[in-house]
């Protein structure tokens, strides 16, 4: 060795031997000079056919599937039904063919009675198909039996989406706790606001009452109820009565109501309220053709504070020409589409003009009368006058009122008034004397005594009964 590099003898014979066609690693030459291949690379075999049907050893067909190939041979594995290529044992150190325990179990019952093997499991022998114990099973009516499929729940009766007990069960009266309605008079409303509202005992008596009036009064109105306001005899409150009953609908209900002034004879119905315009019923037909909307009616009527509309009569004395049965008419299917309640202070006579198309048009009627005997004697007088002309049926459904326009009605049982009124009429209703009524001068129910303004919640009770009746009841034309 020099210290220099050296390269290998047959790297320095390899271009020599090229030269001369000499093959560098197998040493032979080729004819011709030509590049010869070396033959580093073992030759291909022989491909070998195998018969299909033919296996091995181990019962695999040969040639059915390709075999993989080991270099050092195919591994040897132990007995498959171990569970890994190891021999299974329970620890680092292999007991071999002994016992786990103090105490050898060899293949024996578990326990101290003997096994029974393919026998019943109790003291009775177990009929085939049948029950499991001594005594047969009773199954109840409607209960699936052995062998049918039982459905998962079990279906809840009557239960629907259009199920009313199940929209009931989430209404407020069912999800609130109710608490006690404060009281509105006497000394439990005195308690209530003595105790800063903290000791509340519910409302007396009177004020349920009152709150059931209230709601009757409330009670749904399909289009327009006509209420007509009759009495033979003048001087007994009848344009009182139409004012007070209408102010009471007005004050509690939430549509509108309007009292009409049908007296030929200058009525004075306006009066009852604080006058807002001149218009007359006569200037409402004059412009019946311009009348579009609620504004337009508004223009010709006056309202009170209790929301009350009057619609007056004509007061101008130069007018000669009387409130026909037409005009009443026109007044009223104009009205029809703006107002609810309509109530029609008809005048004291049965035979003028206008009196046919107020009764073929009203859907109740209230027939006042005084609390006198001269008075109750007109009032069932006007019953027999309809009863007579046709209009029994419109009887029947009307409400007679006595009303006290005196302080005292003296000798005169009005009980046996009522008693009387009442076998005629669908309802009775009774208004004592009030103070404030007897001024003539405008109505405010503020002004009321409590007597009175309960009295004419009953009345307009009474009357609001009749309402759900009207739709699709048959009218005259």
């Amino acid at each position: 060795m020099t210290g220099q590099h050296e390269e290998p003898e047959a790297r320095r014979n390899a271009p020599a031997a090229q030269a001369d066609g000499t093959d560098v690693e197998s040493g032979s030459a080729a004819p011709g000079g030509q590049y010869v291949e070396p033959e580093t690379r073992p030759a291909h075999p022989t491909p070998s056919y195998v018969d299909p049907s033919q296996v091995d050893p181990s019962g695999n067909p040969v040639g059915d599937v390709p075999q993989p190939y080991y270099p050092s041979g195919a591994p040897a594995y132990g007995d498959p039904n171990q569970s890994g290529p190891h021999p299974q044992v329970s620890g680092p150190h292999q007991v071999p063919g002994a016992q786990s325990g103090p105490y050898s179990v060899s293949g024996g019952p578990s326990g101290p009675y003997p096994q029974v093997s393919g026998g019943p499991s109790g003291p009775y022998p177990q009929a085939s198909g049948g029950p499991s114990g001594p005594y047969p099973t009773q199954y109840p009516q409607g209960a699936p039996q052995p062998g049918q499929q039982q459905p998962p729940y079990p279906p809840h009766p009557g239960a629907g989406p259009g199920d009313p007990a199940l929209a009931q069960d989430l209404s407020s009266a069912q999800l609130l706790r109710q608490s006690k309605r404060a009281p509105q008079t006497g000394w439990r409303k005195a308690v209530y606001l003595a105790t800063g509202k903290t000791v509340n005992l519910g409302e007396s008596p009177a004020d349920r009452r009152r709150r059931e009036l209230i709601a009757r009064i409330n009670q749904p109105l399909q289009g327009c109820y006509k209420i007509a306001m009759l009495s033979l005899k003048g001087g007994v409150g009848k344009t009182t009565t139409t004012a007070t009953l209408g102010s009471t609908f007005s004050s509690l209900r939430g549509d509108r109501v309007i009292a009409v002034d049908a007296n030929p004879d200058r009525g004075t119905l306006a009066q009852k309220i604080p006058l807002e315009t001149t218009a007359t019923v006569r200037h409402l037909l004059r412009d019946a053709h311009r009348i579009r909307k609620y504004s337009d009616v508004r223009a010709y009527t006056s309202q009170g504070p209790s929301r009350l509309e009057v619609l007056a009569s004509e007061q101008d004395p130069a007018v000669s020409e009387a409130f026909s049965e037409d005009d009443y008419r026109r007044t009223v299917t104009l009205l029809e589409h703006f107002y609810n309640v309509v109530l029609t202070d008809c005048g004291t006579g049965l035979m003028h003009s206008a009196m046919k198309g107020v009764l073929d048009l009203a859907d109740s009627l209230v027939v006042v009368s005084s609390s006198s005997i001269d008075g109750a004697r007109s009032a069932s007088a006007t019953l027999d006058w309809l009863d007579a002309h046709g209009y029994g049926d419109l009887v029947a459904r009307s409400v007679a009122v006595i009303n006290s326009v005196r302080p005292a009605s003296g000798k005169v049982d009005i009980d046996k008034l009522a008693a009387h009124f009442s076998a005629r009429c669908r309802a009775v209703a009774k208004i004592p004397f009030d103070p404030h009524l007897e001024e003539g001068a405008e109505v405010e129910l503020d002004q009321l005594s409590s007597a009175t303004r309960l009295a004419l919640l009953e009345l307009a009770a009474t009357v609001a009964d009749d309402f759900p009746h009207a739709p699709g009841r048959n009218r005259r034309v």
